[in-house]
């Protein structure tokens, strides 16, 4: 590897790291909002939550019948909603095999794979979802998602272009695509998305959108900018408390250099 390839993966690496402990810090007095990461939360049909009774009984009732399709899939809403996501993904997976051609299960199967880091199978399934001639734009985002994780940026952004052209202006899908950018290093570009998609009509309502520029903005060193921004949504604690951070860490040796250089070459 050469000194420049290694610089760009140091650069990469760096900015990856600082984008998922930033982020982490920046949502860390929020709620979760609807789909700025492409994955939706799925309701479980009740707003009090199933019982451990409830869901015990439906699962026998599943086992008695692993091919009906809405009662495995009920189960997995139960499942869910009791943090049990290896079981989940276990009676997804069983759907799977008996309902290969249904769209809306393969695409649930794959975002919720990718909701648990297995982006490897996560990948498989939402291939052959898009193979199958899926429309569904959930597909394509999760799709990009499984992409960026795997550092396979340009191919990721294809598929959120792809999203978009089904849902034209969707918030989630131009965050995503702006935090692609972001995590390749193109900054700039990162921003331009960004800020486009947050005065976006979509984009206004979405605070966790504003968080991920004022990042963004951040990352380029105009803490002043991103302060501002960031208070739209979070208190002034919150906000100086995240300033804080992204200044240490570019202020460490070297940090800067390789989070807003691009290699030559």
């Amino acid at each position: 590897m050469s000194g420049i390839d290694r610089f760009h993966v140091t650069r990469q690496a760096s900015l990856a790291g600082l984008l998922v402990a930033t982020t982490l810090l920046l949502g860390a007095c929020q709620k979760n909002s609807a789909e700025l990461d492409g994955i939706d939360p799925m309701a479980t049909g009740s707003t009090s939550g199933p019982s451990i009774k409830e869901t015990a009984l439906l699962g026998k009732k599943w086992q008695a019948d692993p091919k009906n399709l809405k009662l495995g899939l009920a189960y997995a809403d139960h499942l869910k909603s009791f943090g049990q996501t290896e079981q989940q993904l276990q009676v997804l997976a069983k759907l799977a095999e008996y309902h290969p051609e249904d769209q809306a299960l393969m695409t649930r199967y794959g975002r919720e794979l990718v909701q648990a880091g297995q982006t490897d199978q996560a990948a498989g399934v939402l291939s052959k979802a898009i193979a199958n001639g899926s429309t569904d734009w959930k597909v394509y985002s999760a799709m990009g998602s499984v992409l960026d994780q795997q550092g396979q940026y340009a191919q990721a952004r294809d598929n959120y272009q792809r999203a978009l052209k089904i849902v034209p202006g969707n918030a989630a899908v131009l965050n995503n695509l702006g935090m692609s950018y972001a995590l390749e290093g193109n900054l700039k570009q990162a921003e331009a998305t960004l800020r486009d998609a947050s005065n976006s009509p979509a984009g206004k309502s979405e605070p966790r959108l504003r968080q991920n520029l004022a990042l963004v903005v951040g990352l380029q060193g105009r803490f002043d900018e991103a302060r501002q921004i960031a208070s739209a949504d979070l208190p002034a604690e919150q906000v100086e408390a995240n300033m804080a951070y992204l200044q240490k860490m570019l202020a460490q040796p070297n940090t800067w250099q390789q989070l807003t250089d691009k290699p030559a070459g």
